[in-house]
């Protein structure tokens, strides 16, 4: 077993063991903090696909993050007021089950990263990554104006949604399913990264001349790879607003696309456990120094500096040395 493998195990099962021992302990504050590095997690394993494997340096995934949030304020919304979601020409109603608000969430952002990477994958440097910001700001802007859902005040959802089989109001059980959820993205990360598809993205990253020049489509590769992505990130913010009760145009917003990133680059990118190991490294700091001063971005701001001038690799990558990332 590799230095990685074992960084990466550990890690897994530090994530595990901290809201464990805090429910033993009856601490639920500790289990709902450990409840977002899961979930925030679970939104850099999206992004990390198209940045790490694709190397499409994406600002605007906020957008997928904001409409899997909004997808599941939409339709428990409705259900909790017992108005239907359209009532012409089909009667379509809310619901507050987790799994078809997932199905969803899913659905829509993969459809909104078809669209957006469709026009934006035809740029490449600085102009993807400007045009990505722009359909993020476009959807911000969006939902400030979108009265029917809160505006900019945002949508409360009184109880959160229920997961058959579990009580999802119980802070353990709840990280239980969102635990789940990141298990099962980076289980799926690793597989593509060693399929033919995941290989054949990596060799686009690369020199994607010749890859065009075997028949493969660089294009359609990284499409492939920005749908995917913006499914996962969708989940992640389904399970973000459901963790919250609550969902709001800032979802959208463009600090939430580089906070996605900074977990990443924290991590490692193209690490397969780079996300978890950055929203664990962020929440932690935001925790620790949060309480301690207004300003403690800085202190993350100057972290975030070392590890780009001294460990290009990330934390994972600083500590298991010159492996290959996606051991």
């Amino acid at each position: 077993m590799t230095r990685e493998r074992l960084i990466n195990t550990a890690l897994l099962l530090g994530l595990l063991a901290v809201p464990l021992w805090a429910w033993v302990a009856d601490e639920p504050f500790t289990i709902t903090l450990a409840t977002r590095v899961a979930i925030l997690a679970l939104a850099g394993v999206g992004l990390n696909i198209a940045l790490g494997l694709g190397g499409l340096v994406s600002l605007g995934h906020a957008a997928f993050f904001g409409i899997g949030g909004y997808a599941m304020g939409i339709l428990a919304s409705h259900a909790q007021s017992f108005s239907p979601l359209m009532d012409s020409p089909v009667l379509i109603e809310g619901t507050k089950s987790m799994p078809v608000i997932w199905l969803v969430a899913i659905i829509t952002s993969a459809l909104a990263a078809l669209v957006i990477g469709t026009l934006s994958l035809r740029t490449s440097g600085v102009y993807f990554i400007m045009i990505t910001l722009a359909f993020g700001q476009m959807f911000y802007f969006f939902a400030i104006s979108w009265p029917a859902y809160g505006g900019e005040d945002g949508l409360s959802i009184y109880v959160r949604n229920d997961f058959p089989g579990l009580n999802t109001l119980d802070p353990i059980q709840f990280f239980g399913i969102c635990f789940a959820a990141l298990a099962l993205a980076l289980w799926f990360n690793a597989r593509l990264a060693r399929s033919p598809f995941g290989l054949a993205l990596n060799a686009a990253r690369q020199n994607p001349t010749r890859v065009e020049t075997i028949g493969l489509s660089p294009f359609r590769l990284r499409l492939t790879a920005f749908v995917i992505s913006g499914a996962i990130t969708g989940l992640a913010g389904a399970l973000f607003a459901d963790l919250n009760r609550f969902v709001s145009p800032t979802m959208f917003s463009w600090q939430m696309s580089g906070e996605i990133m900074v977990f990443i680059i924290l991590g490692g990118v193209a690490r397969l456990y780079g996300p978890v190991a950055g929203a664990a490294l962020f929440i932690t700091l935001e925790h620790m120094l949060g309480g301690l001063s207004e300003f403690w971005m800085i202190w993350l701001g100057l972290l975030l500096l070392l590890v780009v001038l001294f460990a290009r690799g990330g934390v994972i990558g600083l500590l298991a040395g010159r492996q290959v990332a996606h051991d």
